[in-house]
């Protein structure tokens, strides 16, 4: 093999290398930073996996949201009407956040089955709910009338 063949073949492999390298290193970081969704019946099956960053989501339980006085912390339950999941919070809740409304909470699962949320997300007006959370109650089949519809019958 000649000498100028032989560079072209080393500048070749180490191109192919460094692209492989590249995206693998691409394809990692990509899977690190996945939040997948949970419904509250999927986590309490054991579907949901513990110490990752995972997204939970439902409705708030009318009664369940405890405050601590002395700090940020709050403590509430979110359900799509089949199970029910305790969330721990540690910092300012949303203004549209308050009971019976639909929530998508940001977090880690501990191994008491406890969400610990680092960030919790309320809808925006009357009619809207987050579409993870839709679809689990659709799935459960507990999807709840639209006030409109409750009101007109």
């Amino acid at each position: 093999m000649n000498p100028k063949r032989k560079q072209r073949l080393i500048i070749v492999l180490f191109i192919v290398f460094g692209v492989g390298i590249a995206v693998g290193l691409t394809m990692f970081a990509l899977s690190q930073n996945i939040n997948l969704f949970y419904s509250p019946t999927q986590i309490a099956s054991g579907e949901a996996p513990h110490n990752t960053r995972i997204r939970a989501g439902g409705m708030v339980v009318d009664g369940s949201v405890v405050r601590d006085q002395q700090s940020l912390n709050v403590t509430f339950d979110i359900t799509d009407y089949d199970q029910t999941v305790t969330v721990h919070y540690d910092g300012i809740l949303p203004d549209l956040f308050r009971e019976g409304q639909g929530i998508v909470a940001q977090g880690e699962l501990d191994s008491n089955n406890v969400f610990q949320a680092s960030e919790v997300l309320a809808k925006h007006d009357e009619n809207y709910m987050p579409p993870e959370v839709a679809d689990a109650l659709e799935k459960s089949g507990n999807m709840p009338k639209p006030e409109a519809e409750v009101y007109n019958k």
